[in-house]
């Protein structure tokens, strides 16, 4: 008896998914052995020096977890929290502003209005740093052009405080989220809102029932992603407020150089691994919730 063809079919397909699996790991090799000499060296000198004790008398090493400990109590707890503190509030602010944008951009029907946006936000998203930092040091500062014209100080406005570092952070992170959000508002097929309309829906119930259930895990996603950005941010905060918001980046920074105690790299490593740790958590919320998003919206 003839084999159907689609048995023949789904034979052969399994057959070429069979034979290129191994070539596909092959070609992926040079990629592994990059990420391994990049990250892995990297990552397992990051962690020896967080587990170990070096004798300054005779140069030998012993495993210990009071660096860890120690970067989980005292000053170092508190710059941790207040990372967290600020990379959530900061993400949370800049998803609820960036879709709002990205609303309005998408539903436009000016290209040039959409261009400009989406390149703006493409530029501005990467803007940051010691440049960005003077940038709102002259406008914002004390002596700051808008500040002496609006009158900010009267009103409490103070740049280089937490309030003032959290401003600047949103920054970069609205035209993030903007990236992040539009090409899933693109994603949403217009015969899913006529077929709700032709229903007798109302907008309110169409975003609720069917557009927000859809965007969520671009939305979660989005917002996970702006967390780790504001989490690891290292050079702003520095040139902006230096020590004066406790943060675990600039808590790394003075550990390594010494500039409070010295003999406390130790202590910087393993509060990088912290840091590490925390990152891994992110990741593994925001690649599910990417996959999820990528499965609806393709």
């Amino acid at each position: 008896m003839p084999v159907p063809t689609t048995s023949r079919q789904g034979t052969a397909g399994g057959t070429r998914r069979r034979r290129r699996g191994p070539r596909t790991w092959l070609a992926a090799l040079p990629l592994l052995a990059f990420a391994a000499l990049c990250f892995g060296i990297p990552l397992g000198a990051l962690v020896h020096g967080a587990f170990t004790r070096t004798d300054p008398a005779t140069g030998g090493t012993t495993l210990t977890g009071d660096h860890l400990a120690r970067s989980l109590e005292g000053p170092y707890l508190g710059a941790l929290l207040g990372s967290v503190r600020l990379s959530a509030l900061t993400a949370l602010i800049a998803a609820v502003l960036g879709v709002l944008v990205a609303q309005a951009v998408v539903t436009s029907r000016s290209r040039a209005l959409r261009s400009a946006a989406l390149t703006a936000s493409g530029v501005l998203a990467n803007f940051g740093g010691v440049p960005l930092a003077f940038a709102f040091i002259a406008t914002a500062g004390i002596s700051g052009v808008v500040t002496q014209l609006a009158d900010l100080t009267d009103l409490g406005w103070n740049l280089y405080s937490f309030t003032g570092l959290a401003v600047v952070y949103l920054y970069f992170l609205i035209p993030l989220m903007v990236l992040v959000t539009v090409p899933a508002l693109d994603g949403l097929r217009p015969r899913w809102r006529e077929a709700a309309q032709s229903c007798g829906a109302t907008a309110w119930q169409f975003w609720r029932h069917i557009g927000l259930p859809v965007l969520a895990p671009s939305l979660l996603g989005g917002v996970v992603l702006l967390f780790g950005t504001a989490f690891a941010a290292h050079a702003t905060a520095a040139a902006l407020v230096g020590g004066s918001v406790p943060l675990v980046t600039l808590k790394i920074a003075d550990a390594l150089s010494g500039n409070v105690l010295t003999g406390q790299e130790n202590v910087a490593l393993a509060l990088g691994l912290d840091m590490i740790l925390i990152a891994g958590l992110v990741m593994a919320v925001y690649l599910p919730l990417q996959r999820r998003s990528a499965r609806w919206l393709r």
